[in-house]
């Protein structure tokens, strides 16, 4: 069940076809965020938030910008980067890996600043590497994910920091 004070977005496929939904709290109550479950129709592993309403712009850009969640995607997406898809969770795969080389080379992760965040932009960018494409980071200071940063600091400086991207060696 979803309480009032939350915020039902659609996840859909890459030709735009609704296949499942998030459900993110929009105060302090738990859990967070609630989603549709695995379905046959619908796994996380296969599916990138936003692809369908980005990949014209991954194309034109010649880059893909990966976040983690679909909350960080709508609102990079509003910043004026449409470039831009979710991983729905930390966990990069080879399945999402080849449905961006279908539209582009260039990927550029920016994942949360934490820890956890990190871990997971080491293992993207293996998985990417191992793809074919070509690996960046967007580095976000001082433990912020995508969102917490654009309402912060304004789209502008965001988009200064996708310009500032750097390569898988100097990352590592």
């Amino acid at each position: 069940m979803i309480a009032l004070g939350t915020g039902i977005i659609p996840i859909c496929d890459e030709r735009g076809r609704t296949i499942a939904f998030g459900g993110r709290v929009l105060g302090d109550e738990l859990p967070k965020y609630l989603n549709s479950p695995e379905t046959p129709i619908y796994s996380k592993r296969r599916e990138l938030f936003g692809l369908f309403r980005a990949k014209g712009a991954i194309s034109r850009e010649n880059r893909a910008i990966v976040v983690e969640g679909y909350m960080d995607a709508i609102s990079v997406y509003d910043a004026g980067v449409q470039n831009v898809v979710a991983s729905l969770g930390t966990s990069f795969t080879m399945e999402q890996a080849k449905k961006i080389l279908r539209y582009t080379k260039n990927i550029c992760f920016c994942y949360d600043s934490d820890a956890a965040g990190q871990n997971a932009t080491v293992r993207a960018l293996a998985i990417a590497q191992n793809a074919g494409l070509t690996g960046h980071v967007i580095l976000i200071p001082a433990g912020k994910d995508p969102d917490e940063f654009i309402r912060m600091k304004g789209a502008e400086a965001f988009r200064e920091l996708v310009n500032n991207s750097i390569g898988m060696v100097d990352y590592h």
